[in-house]
């Protein structure tokens, strides 16, 4: 482990950069750093900037791999192919199931037309499913919806007929 100073002087790099770096450039900038310490450098950095120390491992091995293939073009892959976060619904496999069945109760529109339309706001369908143990958002909801087929639309008033003392002759 390094001193406070060289911490510090990593920490301050980090921060500098962190908003222009993309996961790979984070990774791989991490990996640099570490490497020009040597013995202890991923521990050092880990402890700088708070990434993981797999992460920048990962990293180390990039680098290692770009050193080793320098004609290679960079990949375009941020994270490798099933990296990163799984669907809700794959996580919560009971969570279309419940929103369908909240909707489906007040669904709209004719039953064969592909056009589906539910009165239930968003934030609400979440509040319930949430109520049901599916830990949900709103925003969440909505692109389920989406993907189901829903239309998501406000309620509009219908004019049924003319007002009798109301209105004035707009011809």
């Amino acid at each position: 482990m390094q001193d406070a100073t060289t911490i510090e002087r990593i920490r301050q790099k980090y921060l500098a950069l962190s908003p222009v770096m993309d996961e790979r450039i984070r990774r791989q900038w991490a990996a640099a750093e570490s490497s020009a310490i040597g013995w202890g450098g991923v521990t050092t950095v880990s402890a700088a900037t708070g990434l993981a120390r797999n992460t920048i491992t990962t990293g180390v091995r990039e680098l290692e791999h770009r050193e080793a293939h320098p004609g290679e073009a960079v990949a375009s892959r941020l994270r490798s192919v099933g990296g990163g976060r799984k669907p809700l619904t794959e996580i919560d496999p009971g969570l279309l199931q419940a929103l369908d069945a909240l909707v489906d109760p007040v669904t709209r529109g004719h039953p064969e037309s592909p056009l589906r339309w539910t009165c239930k706001s968003t934030r609400k369908l979440a509040e319930e499913l949430r109520r049901q143990s599916h830990p949900v958002t709103d925003r969440t909801v909505a692109a389920l919806l989406k993907q189901a087929g829903y239309s998501l639309q406000a309620n509009r008033k219908t004019k049924e007929g003319a007002s009798q003392g109301g209105e004035r002759g707009h011809h």
